[in-house]
């Protein structure tokens, strides 16, 4: 039991919690490129990316994992980018925001190739060339996303 539901309850619950934060993450990181402040929406995908790596931290584990290092270390990334939200420090926010998303989507990679049959056949040691090129294509995707972000992002500030 974790907060009174069942591993399985509790994971669907982190689960969602996760995808919100990923989804609403991309609808920031996209607005960011139009000069959008989305002060609703930043709010969901900060409060959902804290919550998912928090949650992360209850599940049973032996040890540090990767898991718990980039949870860690997102949770680092995360306090750097509430404040720099909070204080209009655009360059930091936009970096820290987009790397928080980078966490979470690399992670959600790695789970994918853990959980879900087809990708876990290609890649059944997690050591595999498909989730290499996955995870190298994210990484790819997200260094251009901050850089076309960090060139945009010009909001009229507060």
């Amino acid at each position: 039991m974790i907060l009174g539901m069942s591993v399985a309850v509790f994971t669907q619950v982190h689960v969602a919690i996760s995808l919100i934060g990923i989804a609403s993450g991309f609808v920031v990181i996209f607005g960011m490129m139009a000069s959008k402040r989305m002060p609703a929406m930043t709010a969901l995908f900060l409060t959902t990316t804290i919550l998912t790596s928090v949650t992360g931290f209850l599940f049973p584990f032996h040890g540090v994992t990767p898991g718990i290092v980039v949870g860690v270390l997102s949770l680092v990334v995360l306090a750097v980018a509430v404040i720099a939200w909070y204080r209009d420090w655009r360059g930091t926010w936009v970096i820290t925001a987009i790397v928080a998303e980078f966490f979470n989507f690399f992670v959600l990679i790695v789970q994918s190739f853990e959980k879900v049959p087809a990708l876990h056949a290609l890649a059944p040691t997690g050591k595999e060339g498909p989730l290499k090129a996955a995870q190298l294509g994210a990484l790819v995707l997200f260094v251009v996303l901050a850089v076309i972000v960090y060139r945009r992002f010009r909001p009229q500030m507060a």
